[in-house]
This record gives C-alpha cells, structure tokens and sequence, in this order.
C-alpha cells in the first residue's frame, strides 16, 4: 500500500514527515511539492486551476505506477484529492481528508481574501499566519518549516489559489467518489471549523462517511496530531 499525500495551501510535502515513522511495515509515504510550492516548479503552460493539479497528481500516479493506493489530501490538497478520486483511477482504495477545502468553495469573507493576497512574500505575514493555523505547539525546527514553506511559495500558485481555487465549485463531481472515506478536523482549526465541514463538506461524501474532530488540534493536522492520521 502507498499513501499518496497532497499538502495544503503555502504548504510542501515535507508537512507529512512525520507519518513516516508511523506507518504500518509495507505503506509508503508519497508527499510530493505540487506546482508553484516547495520546490516544485509548475510545467509550462500550467494554468493552476483545480483540474489542472488533479491532471498533475494522475500523471504523478502513473508514472509512479501507483497500483494500491490511498489519497491522503490536507486543506487546498484535499480539494485536489477530492477531484482526482471522482476519475476514479484504478488502484485507488481509500480517500482521507485533512480538514479539506470544502468542495463547492470555501467561505472566505472577501476583507480575508484582499489580506491573504496582500501578504505574498511577508515574513511578518507568513508568522501571523503559522500562529493562526496551528493550535498545537511545534517544536521550533517544524515552526521555522511552516514559515518557510509560505515564504517560498510562488505568486501565481499563492494567487491563483485565492482568486480561483479556493472558489471552484466541484459539487458536480461528488457522486462519482467511489471508495470509503474519512473526514478529519481539529477541534480548534480556525481556517475551516468542524461545523464548516458538516456543514459543506460531509454530505457530499459517500454515505456512511463520518466526521471525525481531533480534540485539541488546529488546522496543520499532518504536524500537530500525526498519530491520529496513520
């Protein structure tokens, strides 16, 4: 089994780091940068629309000839699992969703958007925001990660996020998830509280699908709570 893990907004692969060691004997860890974060640039032409990524992580899944796999997606990343899991590629067991972007967009108040996008490149603005997504204390090296990752995310993934991503309505799509579900929030997770997910999120998973709240946790699920994930 390979668990497949989609980071969230302003965010790298190296958020999933510390599942590693919690896997079960025979799961792999694949966290790949998606295009415009961490290190990894965005092909030519890349126009960073939500179909544009799920394109991306299919291609990534067939190159890496993933046969048995599960979709791990974490905030922006679990609306992309979300949109890769509806094509329903072969080999795909299981969907788990990290306090995910809702799929028919996210309630963003439009003062919030105009400061996000204001706060490109901020290092005060990149702190501010670490202080607001995670509740649980990181030990330092993990904090100086978090800030560092918004700090070098691209200005076309960061806007284009903002503007069109976080907007996209992908409704349409949710009857064709076909594999069992869970649905994960921290309790304290102020970017998209528990009653934002049952509200917009979980009845438009496959039926049965419960929502699971994380006592004591913010919105980095995958750095403050890790154990709980694997």
């Amino acid at each position: 089994m390979t668990i497949l893990a989609l980071h969230y907004w302003a965010g790298s692969g190296r958020a999933f780091d510390l599942l590693r060691p919690r896997l079960r004997p025979g799961t792999a860890l694949l966290a790949p940068d998606l295009p415009g974060f961490g290190g990894q640039a965005a092909p030519a032409g890349f126009d960073y629309s939500v179909a544009a990524y799920a394109d991306w992580v299919v291609a990534f899944i067939q190159t890496h000839e993933l046969k048995n796999f599960e979709l791990l997606g974490h905030s922006m990343g679990g609306k992309f699992a979300l949109a890769v899991a509806a094509r329903r590629p072969a080999g795909l067991r299981r969907l788990t969703l990290l306090a995910p972007s809702p799929p028919a967009g996210e309630p963003m108040p439009e003062t919030a958007r105009r400061a996000a996008l204001a706060a490109f490149g901020n290092p005060a603005a990149a702190e501010a925001t670490y202080r607001r997504i995670a509740q649980c204390p990181l030990p330092a090296a993990r904090h100086r990660q978090v800030v560092a990752d918004n700090l070098r995310t691209t200005a076309p993934a960061w806007d284009e996020w903002l503007l069109r991503g976080s907007r996209a309505d992908i409704s349409a799509l949710m009857p064709r998830l076909a594999v069992p579900c869970r649905l994960l929030v921290g309790q304290h997770d102020r970017v998209l509280a528990p009653g934002t997910q049952r509200r917009l999120t979980l009845p438009l998973l496959p039926p049965g699908t419960r929502l699971a709240v994380v006592p004591g946790a913010g919105h980095l699920l995958p750095l403050e709570v890790p154990g709980v994930i694997v």
